[in-house]
């Protein structure tokens, strides 16, 4: 596992004092000033709220891939939140790949791996179900919140220049299905099966006749390796999340059909999850995690501290590219790379507001009802039921409320409600196979 090292503050202060009481008296020195000063109103006087003495434990590794939507643990970490809210011993450590992410994850940190993650929401409720695990045995995850909405992207090799593709994906049929009778390969990539990003981009495919692993087979490549890939031609298209879209085109490699806001606007995306026996054992660990992180996600989203984010997202330790291929999507301008630029798009990156942090289970059907779609899940597979065991909003509420967060902030309930796509079809929480029957291209 690509694992970075811890910086040298967390290493034990040579003060004379204990740790904890060393961390409590420097993190009050640091909220009284910069910290507080650039976090949302209303919020400072939840430091140390809780307190640490109820934690059952101070310790948490927790996995992230490279990528701008794990942004609120980068943050949590460097702004020192998780010590604020008592979790002095919190590791965030990168993966390589998600396959990566819950090996480490079925692992458990007790033995060489890692508590929780920032993930691909699908994958908990896979490993839940047993779907992905070794000798599909089941391990129990818990889902504690978004992490973002939107965010992702849609690219295509330069070799497609002169198509100028969009949310319209038809164009594309002919033209790998040209190639491929020339007897050159075809792909298109995503980053894990059953994932986020293998769902959009097969959900923009067949929205434009496109049958996956048929017309245009999909491979796996772990994000930090997307580009790389499409310079030597491995793919034809892929679908990533940020920096990678944006890298893409800064290299003159390909250029951008859609963000996948476009697909489904403010949709949900990354998610925090922890293992349940985590989450069983350490309670209270757990919820200041989870503060730690929400806290987080306010300042991400605060315009004015953007930059800072992107600052933050670049070090190496976290994604190791340029700010510049961060900052400006982050901020909503977004050059596709085909002469096409947006200012101000309404489907930039997501951390906090429009509830983008409330793990919403309405959200978590869609994304099992597509699972089933492509034949992931079996047709009768039980989706509320797991639902109902992993998607814990419950933690949430209570974090916020121990938070402090305005009742406006908090959703009222558990579903966002109908959902509508970029191709006009609809998703009813409280009907799914009808809009699977709705659906013409599925597995």
């Amino acid at each position: 596992m690509d694992d970075t090292p811890r910086e040298q503050q967390n290493a034990e202060p040579k003060t004379g004092l204990p740790r904890r009481t060393f961390l409590k008296q420097s993190m009050g020195l640091l909220g009284g000033g910069a910290l507080m000063s650039m976090l949302p109103a209303g919020l400072s006087s939840a430091v140390w709220a809780a307190g640490s003495d109820g934690l059952e434990t101070t310790k948490a590794k927790l996995g992230f891939i490279a990528l701008t939507d794990a942004a609120p643990l980068f943050v949590a970490e460097e702004l020192g939140l998780f010590a604020k809210h008592g979790m002095t011993d919190v590791e965030v450590l990168k993966q390589s790949s998600w396959g990566t992410t819950r090996d480490n994850l079925l692992l458990g940190a007790g033995s060489g791996g890692i508590d929780g993650a920032h993930i691909l929401t699908p994958m908990p409720y896979l490993m839940a179900a047993g779907k992905i695990t070794t000798n599909n045995t089941p391990l129990p995850m818990v889902l504690l919140a978004r992490l973002n909405l939107n965010g992702q992207g849609i690219s295509i090799s330069k070799e497609y220049g002169d198509l100028k593709l969009g949310s319209d994906a038809s164009a594309f049929k002919q033209a790998v299905a040209a190639k491929q009778a020339k007897g050159q390969k075809i792909a298109a990539a995503m980053t894990f099966p059953g994932g986020t990003h293998d769902l959009w981009l097969r959900y923009w495919m067949a929205a434009g006749g496109i049958e996956p692993n048929k017309d245009l087979p999909t491979v796996v490549i772990p994000p930090p390796q997307m580009v790389a890939n499409m310079k030597v031609g491995s793919m034809d298209a892929f679908c990533v999340g940020e920096p990678w879209n944006a890298q893409l085109i800064n290299q003159g490699i390909g250029y951008s059909a859609v963000t996948t806001g476009e697909l489904w606007a403010n949709h949900p995306e990354k998610a925090l999850s922890l293992r349940a026996d985590y989450v069983d054992a350490n309670p209270n660990a757990t919820r200041a995690i989870l503060k730690a992180v929400m806290e987080a996600q306010m300042f991400c989203e605060a315009a004015e501290n953007k930059e800072k984010v992107a600052e933050i997202c670049a070090k190496r330790r976290w994604i190791g590219a340029p700010a510049k291929d961060l900052l400006a999507r982050l901020q909503g301008t977004f050059d596709y790379g085909n002469g096409r630029v947006v200012e101000n798009s309404p489907h930039l990156m997501r951390f906090w507001s429009e509830f983008a942090s409330y793990p919403f289970q309405s959200h978590d059907l869609w994304f099992l009802t597509e699972n089933k779609r492509w034949g992931y899940l079996p047709k009768d597979f039980d989706s509320q039921a797991l639902i109902d065991t992993v998607n814990r909003e419950d933690i949430w509420r209570q974090a916020a409320a121990e938070l402090g967060v305005p009742a406006a902030q908090i959703p009222q309930g558990k579903s966002r409600g109908i959902e509508t796509f970029f191709d006009g079809k609809t998703f009813d929480p409280q009907n799914p196979q009808a809009y699977l029957d709705s659906l013409a291209l599925k597995a």
